[in-house]
């Protein structure tokens, strides 16, 4: 059996929304171009995506990654929780054993290759609770309001349309809910986001800074932002560009 493939925002019976991945293959060939002309472009390099996974996943578990964004987070069981940029699923399949049965992760990604690996490794591992989500490289098309919070695990430098993302991404979270990052403080060239750039990029869509400090080990550093109200989300036109 195949995990639920959410291909957008349109799904409204998601928890019986089925497809076949050849047919996700064929949709993400035909996604909409990645720029959104509402939206200004990053003024900044984007890196390109090489991996489906970062670092070495034995020593991120001895770092205990998945236990200090669940701390700093403030996940419990239960919970709905996006892992934006899945891609192999390292912290999606952790994720879904600590929120339990009863909780949720949509594993959302813009490669179909990448979500078919993943769907196939929960269901070996006979997870239930993993959701996969085609999304765009403007657009994660996540359910509204649909998350507790949301996690983008060393991939926010691969975004091509950050403002665009996170301006759909904050309508995907709950009140109350937050949104976590894990990056490096190196140039976004070289696969990682400077703080001072990410926390600009950021509040730019209405986005504020809860807190910011550095992770165990080789994992870098973790921000944590509480997405902005419907009322309190800019115009797309009004948005400033950040510089590195």
């Amino acid at each position: 059996m195949r995990l639920p493939l959410i291909p957008s925002r349109s799904s409204r019976r998601i928890a019986v929304a089925v497809a076949a991945f050849a047919l996700a293959g064929a949709a993400g060939a035909a996604q909409a171009p990645a720029g959104d002309p509402s939206f200004p472009a990053p003024s900044r390099p984007v890196a390109a995506v090489v991996s489906p996974s970062w670092g070495d996943p034995e020593q991120r578990d001895r770092d205990r990654e998945m236990q200090e964004i669940i701390r700093r987070l403030g996940l419990k069981s239960g919970m709905t929780v996006a892992d934006v940029g899945a891609g192999d699923g390292y912290d999606s399949l952790r994720l879904a054993r600590a929120l339990g049965p009863s909780g949720r992760v949509y594993a959302e990604d813009i490669s179909a290759d990448f979500l078919h690996r993943l769907g196939e490794e929960a269901r070996r591992r006979r997870l239930t609770n993993v959701a996969l989500v085609l999304g765009k490289p403007a657009d994660p098309l996540l359910p509204p309001g649909a998350a507790d919070a949301a996690i983008l695990v060393h991939m926010y430098h691969e975004i091509s349309q950050p403002y665009a993302l996170l301006y759909h991404l904050a309508a995907s979270i709950r009140p109350g809910g937050l949104v976590g990052v894990e990056e490096l403080d190196r140039p976004t060239g070289a696969h990682g986001t400077p703080p001072k750039l990410l926390v600009c990029e950021f509040q730019a869509v209405g986005y504020s800074l809860v807190s910011r400090s550095e992770l165990p080990g080789h994992l870098g550093y973790f921000a944590v932002f509480r997405p902005p109200t419907p009322q309190h989300l800019p115009a797309p036109e009004a948005i400033v560009p950040c510089r590195e």
